[in-house]
């Protein structure tokens, strides 16, 4: 009887958004490739398992090794810098090893492919928690999305690792049935987050330049400010102060970094350091106040929003009820009570008419 499996659906769904992306242009090249290996995985194991096509079988271990490289190296270039194959050709040992096994060893292909969806999301969480506070080339006024985001992805790898095991041990115990609905439930949905996620705008850099890759010995938070600290936050302030950098909604902490001509880590270690708070919500708290200015002197929410360097309306709401405890929309309110309220300004009278000459 034809059926139409879970995977097949989720093949189609994230086809259709992978030809959305390429319609309008908007996702770079890693996250687009990801979005299509993602989408014809699931197709081909929905060929292969369900529909029995032999093609779809040999293929799925090629698909399915090149998933997790993918997904670090769009991370790579989303977060830290360009990819290149000078730096980034090691990541296509994985696929490699797999292609290996199938002609050599093939009954070792399901513990392999499980451990190098495992080894990449161990990586991504390792790498996220040491740039906790902020990653050098993602915009600044999403805050913590880009790494929430990152986290589901990783998240997403280390599920379907634990499926792929899962998979191969149905089907070595003499139970298929099983096989085919931890596919359905659990590999199909972990490729399913991984396709989606990396649709969101908060992933993807608007600045391709190189990250410095120098850090810090040792993790903010740890010690007080030094003189260092103090003496690069003022400079900061200063960058601020005179250049209103703020206002660019596209800056990140690789650009600030670059600017002020310190690594990136010791620029996010120092701010960290001196007021507690990631560069993330430092620099927000500069583009609120002066949003929280705009209001004041009458401009919609809106118009404040844009101008003030933000791209996206929930940030902006987010970031101006944490820092003033009210919305945009009540701000704007009170301050057009309180103008209302104040004693309008009389012009002078009329002086005398001048004599006639």
């Amino acid at each position: 009887m034809l059926v139409f499996p879970v995977p097949l659906f989720v093949a189609f769904v994230l086809g259709f958004l992978f030809a959305q992306a390429m319609i309008a242009k908007n996702r770079p090249v890693l996250f687009s490739a990801l979005l299509l290996v993602c989408a014809l995985q699931n197709l081909i194991v929905a060929l292969g398992q369900y529909y029995g096509l032999p093609l779809a079988l040999k293929l799925q271990p090629f698909l399915a090794a090149g998933i997790p490289p993918l997904a670090w190296l769009a991370f790579v270039s989303a977060s830290f810098r360009p990819v290149t194959p000078a730096k980034d050709w090691v990541h296509m040992l994985g696929p490699a090893f797999v292609a290996f096994c199938v002609l050599f060893a093939p009954v070792t292909l399901d513990p392999v492919i499980g451990l190098v969806f495992l080894g990449y999301g161990c990586a991504l969480l390792v790498s996220l928690h040491a740039h906790r506070d902020a990653l050098p080339l993602a915009r600044l006024d999403a805050g913590t999305i880009p790494q929430r985001i990152w986290t589901a992805i990783a998240l997403a790898l280390l599920v379907s690792a634990m499926t792929d095991m899962l998979i191969a041990y149905a089907f070595n115990s003499g139970s298929p049935d099983w096989a085919h609905k931890i596919i359905s439930a659990g590999s199909a949905a972990a490729l399913f987050v991984i396709g989606v996620l990396s649709l969101s705008p908060n992933v993807c850099a608007r600045d391709l330049e190189r990250a410095s890759q120098t850090s810090t010995a040792t993790e903010a938070g740890q010690q007080p400010p030094s003189t260092a600290d103090l003496d690069l936050l003022g400079r900061l302030d200063d960058l601020l102060t005179t250049k209103r950098l703020f206002l660019d909604p596209d800056l990140t902490l690789n650009r600030f970094a670059q600017k002020l001509g310190v690594p990136a880590k010791q620029l996010s270690t120092a701010i960290n350091r001196t007021t507690g708070e990631n560069i993330s919500r430092y620099i927000n708290a500069h583009r609120i106040r002066h949003a929280c200015a705009l209001l004041e002197e009458g401009a919609n929410v809106t118009t404040a929003m844009l101008e003030s360097g933000f791209n996206t309306k929930s940030n902006f709401n987010r970031e101006f009820s944490r820092l003033t405890g009210r919305t945009p929309s009540a701000w704007s309110a009170d301050a057009e009570i309180a103008s209302a309220s104040r004693p309008a300004r009389l012009s002078p009278p009329p002086g005398p008419n001048p004599p006639p000459a």
